[in-house]
This record gives C-alpha cells, sequence and structure tokens, in this order.
C-alpha cells in the first residue's frame, strides 16, 4: 500500500446506497451457522472497501452472547481481501484499536431500489477464526489460532481455505505493522467523522 492520506471517498460507488442508509452485517461460521450480527449504517466506499459505522449503543448478537457498543464505531469490508476491520474509538471500554477478523471476501446485498423503497443492504462473511489486533499502545498480536486448529477438525474447512486464511493472517500482521494505508487511525477518523455528521 501506499501512504497517501485519507480517502476523500471518490472511490467506486455502490447503486442504491447512501449514507445513513441500514446495513446488516452478518458474520457466519464455517457450515452455515449464525455468528456475530448487527444492525449498522452505510457510510460509503473507497479504494479499500465498503465501509459501514455504528453509533454507541449499538446491539451485536450471536447465539448465547450480546454486546452493546461503546464509542462511535466503524468497520471496512474489502470488496477483494479475505478480512473484515473494526475501528475503535479510544474510549475506556476498549483496549483494542483495531481488530481484524480473517474471513471469506465480505459480499453486498442491497434491496429495496427496484420497489422504490429506501435502500437496505446486507454485508456478509464466513469468519474463520483468526484475528489480527492491534492495542492501543501499538502492540499487535494473533488471537483464537487454537480456535482456528479446532474448527480445522470440527468444520472441515478444505486445505484450500485453511492456506488462504493462514497467508492472509501474515499478510495482515505485516501490514498493521507497517501502518498501512488502509489501517491508519486517520482513515478511520476520517470515516468516524461521517458517521458523526449522520447525527
Amino acid at each position: 500500500m501506499n501512504g497517501a492520506g485519507p480517502s476523500t471517498g471518490s472511490g467506486p460507488s455502490t447503486p442504491g446506497l447512501a449514507p445513513g442508509d441500514p446495513v446488516r452485517v452478518r458474520f457466519r461460521k464455517w457450515g452455515g451457522g449464525a455468528h456475530w450480527s448487527a444492525d449498522v449504517l452505510w457510510l460509503g466506499e473507497d479504494e479499500h472497501g465498503w465501509w459501514a459505522g455504528w453509533p454507541p449503543g449499538t446491539r451485536w448478537t450471536r447465539p448465547g452472547m450480546e454486546f452493546t457498543s461503546h464509542g462511535r464505531q466503524v468497520g471496512l469490508f474489502p470488496r477483494d481481501r479475505g478480512f473484515a476491520a473494526t475501528f475503535y474509538e479510544p474510549v475506556p471500554e476498549y483496549r483494542y484499536r483495531l481488530y481484524v477478523d480473517v474471513a471469506t471476501t465480505p459480499t453486498l446485498t442491497v434491496s429495496g431500489v427496484a420497489a422504490g423503497e429506501r435502500a437496505a443492504g446486507e454485508l456478509t462473511a464466513v469468519d474463520l477464526d483468526l484475528d489480527v489486533i492491534e492495542r492501543f499502545d501499538g502492540g499487535v498480536f494473533v488471537d483464537d489460532e487454537d480456535e482456528f486448529a479446532e474448527h480445522q477438525v470440527a468444520y472441515g474447512y478444505p486445505s484450500d481455505v485453511v492456506a488462504a486464511a493462514e497467508a492472509e493472517r501474515d499478510r495482515l500482521l505485516r501490514e498493521v505493522g507497517d501502518g498501512a494505508a488502509h489501517f491508519r487511525e486517520s482513515l478511520a477518523e476520517h470515516w468516524r467523522s461521517r458517521l458523526t455528521a449522520l447525527g
């Protein structure tokens, strides 16, 4: 990645979705089982991918567990990479600045356009356990490698999926550690400001 500053949001456009439109984020586990999901807001897209945001009080749920978010969070969902990244605002409730879930390449579907209704989107991906995390103090580490090993057996991950997830993990570690443009705090704050502007 180059050293470009925050995007101006002049990248590709998604027909039908405007900033503030509702988007459902729906992660699944391999085989179709439910994982984390929440109703968030569409922010836009740039050269790095699709962006969504969620204000304080957004409810995230998965089977047997739920939590309510704090601060203004934004998420990056790339169109051509196997991850989804959450950028956390520095509030007392959170230890991490950046949480990157290794996953299948996210997909976006848009509904309501043909019927003349307000558009709504759904962002989906299959979570593949591995997480690359950056603390607010700059420390970077990989989480849930034990879970990844267990689920290779329990869910029967194909060998090419395992290899792709491990390669993405290694690439993400390098990028986060090197301060790649798509993981910089200045970019996250750019999209947080768009979330704030929505009121």
